[in-house]
């Protein structure tokens, strides 16, 4: 299935540490350019990262963003980005939460 969505920040912190990275070294503007391409490809298919279980989960996310479900697009060199989509009457939003390397996303997600 291929939906089209528009991408939103979840909060202002998150969309203010984005930002930042593409002021920063080398490797943070390399990130910026990771992240922004595959919120490109989220914009045009909200589908197209790997849904996370249910019961995987953080509770901090369902308490801080209110997100019923997640999905995880793998980026280069261990990076995750982690976004949750959510309807808004007609429009689909894919909400960027958080974004870490892969020893942080195992301890997120208690791998």
């Amino acid at each position: 299935m291929k939906l089209s969505s528009t991408i939103r920040f979840a909060d202002k912190n998150i969309q203010d540490s984005f930002y930042k990275l593409e002021q920063g070294d080398d490797s943070e503007r390399e990130l910026f350019q990771l992240i922004n391409q595959a919120m490109n490809n989220i914009e045009e298919n909200a589908f197209c990262g790997i849904q996370i279980p249910k019961k995987l989960i953080p509770k901090e996310y369902e308490q801080k963003y209110g997100a019923k479900n997640l999905r995880k697009y793998d980026l280069p060199k261990g990076w995750r980005l982690i976004y949750s989509i959510v309807r808004d009457e007609v429009v689909i939003i894919s909400l960027i939460l958080e974004w870490f390397d892969h020893k942080n996303y195992e301890r997120r997600f208690k791998y």
